[in-house]
Formats: structure tokens, sequence, C-alpha cells
């Protein structure tokens, strides 16, 4: 187990080995697949023989490797998408840069794509991002692409989905069922923070259901009182709505989509405006000083933050502000970056934090951590915005170090 200078084991460099032996793993499959289809096209038998063996293929290559059909199936494909339409990513996967869940997310990403320029522009930039971002923030990162680089397509699939939605009653044991919604994005998001809000109210007033309870209580009474529903759905979506939405989309110029500020959705502008139209839903309009960034940058009084300014700041930064976190900021506490009284209460000092990351600062953990990793950056970022394509140093840094493997050499690969 190798060690870097400090004496501390290196954990990157295992991450990095094992990255390696999983684009061996799928390169060796497509060799396989590759080599045999070959040897079977080229064998004298029939052709219902040679569709029989071709079939088999994956069976065998599963058995070798002790995988399922689908499982090596799933393998075939996403390396076949990434390595025709992503080189780029391609080529890092081979470097260890990229590991192979991190490579199927891309994969999946580029079979929704369907311009050509559209895969040229993901392989431009998603390196970066995927080599030092968690998974989960990979996966949101690639949704919002789709819907920005080919916004008319995303619009019309989203379009044709939304037909299909519908409500299903499954059955399960113990006298138990599952109630599953298949509702357009926006509207479940509603539903869900109108139950938290909701359920969390009753707990205040002394009910001792647990939170999960009352929300489903609440559900079940809101769907068996039609009346209610009807009332509801007269006055439009009554929740406080914090969306990003880019000033040409807002007006028309260009199709696109609404945000979520926590990165968790999108829809179709349509969609949304229509529901704004319909009745009460309370719009949040973010005024971002163009040089620092900040938000409601006015200083306060006090240790506690006002509750225009935490709101402010829970729409602006839509998740916890430490690293890989994806908690809603909703959900999280609003946490001094230089500790109070000598930090203001103000928008530029203040980042929500889960009850977890924020312990883990109050008591230096975190500090302890980043010191060790230095080349990680410790200010915060806004990780919900799709940046451009920059040079990432860790990628270029590990691309250097294994300069002995030729890009020819593992594109062929």
């Amino acid at each position: 187990m190798s060690e870097n200078p400090t004496g501390l084991i290196d954990l990157s460099g295992i991450a990095r080995d094992r990255a390696r032996a999983e684009a061996c793993e799928w390169r060796a499959i497509l060799d396989y697949r590759d080599h045999e289809i070959d040897r079977i096209n080229a064998a004298d038998t029939t052709p219902m023989r040679k569709i029989i063996e071709r079939s088999t293929i994956a069976v065998e290559i599963g058995l070798h490797l002790n995988l399922s059909e689908g499982q090596v199936l799933d393998r075939i494909a996403a390396a076949d998408a990434v390595r025709c339409h992503t080189p780029r990513v391609w080529l890092m996967f081979q470097r260890g840069v990229l590991d192979a869940a991190r490579v199927r997310e891309i994969s999946l990403t580029v079979r929704r794509l369907e311009r050509p320029e559209s895969h040229d522009r993901l392989d431009t930039q998603v390196v970066s991002y995927a080599a030092t971002h968690t998974l989960t923030e990979l996966r949101q990162w690639l949704r919002r692409f789709v819907t920005r680089v080919e916004a008319d397509l995303a619009i019309e699939r989203a379009n044709t989905e939304r037909e299909n939605r519908h409500v299903q009653v499954v059955q399960g044991d113990d006298a138990m069922a599952w109630l599953n919604a298949y509702l357009p994005a926006h509207e479940a998001a509603a539903i869900a923070t109108r139950l938290r809000k909701a359920a969390k109210a009753a707990r205040a007033a002394g009910d001792d259901r647990t939170q999960p309870q009352l929300e489903a209580d609440l559900l079940t009474e809101w769907a068996l009182h039609h009346e209610q529903s009807q009332t509801a759905r007269a006055r439009g979506l009554a929740i406080d709505i914090a969306v990003t939405l880019d000033a040409t989309v807002a007006a028309g110029a260009n199709p696109g989509h609404a945000e979520a500020v926590d990165g968790t959705w999108e829809v179709p502008t349509e969609w949304l405006l229509d529901s704004a139209l319909e009745g009460d839903a309370f719009w949040h309009q973010l005024l971002i000083e163009p040089v620092t960034g900040n938000t409601l940058a006015h200083h306060y009084i006090g240790y506690q933050p006002p509750d225009i300014l935490r709101r402010a700041i829970i729409l602006r930064d839509g998740v916890c502000a430490a690293r890989g976190c994806v908690r809603p900021a909703a959900h999280c506490d609003l946490d001094h970056r230089e500790p109070w009284p000598d930090g203001p209460t103000s928008g530029e000092n203040l980042d929500p934090h889960c009850r977890g990351d924020h312990s883990r600062k109050g008591h230096g953990v975190i500090d302890d951590v980043l010191h060790r990793l230095h080349q990680i950056e410790t200010t915060p970022t806004n990780r919900h915005r799709l940046a451009p394509y920059r040079p990432d140093p860790i990628a270029t840094h590990l691309a250097h170090r294994l300069a002995h493997v030729t890009d020819d050499d593992l594109l062929a690969g």
C-alpha cells in the first residue's frame, strides 16, 4: 500500500489504480466481444447459427467475470457510447482520472444527446467536473447539461413524458401498500414542500406523530377530501418557488428550462409560468452583486440572521456548502464563515451547512482534512452553475504522471 511523503496512506493513488483496473476490464470486454464477432462472422455456418452464437457472447463473458448477462450488456453499451462519442472521457478513464461509476453516468447522458456537437461539448467540459465532484453532483450536472445544450429536444421529451403521468397503487405485506405518483417535477417538489411544512407545524403544535407519519397522514387526508383538493388546485401552487432562469429564456427568446436552486429538478419554463399564473405562488427575484456575487449583503447586529436574509441564502445556495454534500439548504444551519462577532451576520459571511458538516467545521475537523488535502479549493462555490470548461489541475497532473502511456495506445484500446 503506497504512502505519500507525509506518511499518510495514498488513498488517491488507490482510487486511480482501481479506476485503471475497471477500465482494463471494460476494454477487455470490448476486445473479447469484437474478437468473437469476427470469429463468428468468418465461420462457415448458417445465418441462424451466427445469430444464436452472437447472442451468447454476453453470457460467456459473464461466466468468465462472474457477472450477469445484464451487467455485461450494460458495460458494453456504456463503453461503446463513451469510446465512440467522447474520446477524452475514454482516455481519462484509461488513465484512472475517472472511475467506472462516473463513466457510466456520462455514457447515459451520451445516449440521451442526439447531436454530434453536443457530444463534443460534453467531452470538452465533463472531465474536469467529474474528476473533482461526487457522483450525486455529477448526475445533477449532467441532467442540467442536457437541458441546456439541447433545450428544444429536452422540451419535446418532457412534453411527451408528461402525457405518461399516472398514479399506481402497489399492495404490500402487513396490511400496507405503496402509493406511487409519476408527476411533473415541479408539482412533485411543491407537494413535498407543502407536506414537510404542514407536518412541522403540526409537530410544533404538540402532535406526537413522527414527521414521516404526519406527512403520510396529511397526504391521505388531502387526497380523500376532494373539495379541499379542488380548492387547492384553483389557487395554483401555494409554495415558495426558487428557480434559476436565464433572461433570454424568461423573455421567450430561447427555449429552456427552469432549474431548482438545489439542482434536484428542472422543467420546461412554460410549465412553471403556467403554474405561477394560476394563483398565489410566491416568486423570489434574487439580485446578485456582479463582482463579488453577494446576495443581500447587508450587515445586521446580532448572531441570528433575520428571516428574509435566511430565505435569500437558502435560495441562493440551494444545498449545503460543504464539498460533496447535497442536503437541501432549507434543512441546514446558517454558519458564519468568519466566526461572529468578528464576522458579520451578512449574506457574504453566511453559508448553509447541514448539522453534521456544521459540527465537523465547528470542531476543526474540516480544517484538518483540508490542510492535508491542500489541493482542494476551500472557498465555497456555487456548484450548481454550468461553468465553461477550464483545464483541471488534478486531471492535468495525473495526465503528466502517466505520460509514459501514449494517447494512441489508450484510444486504440
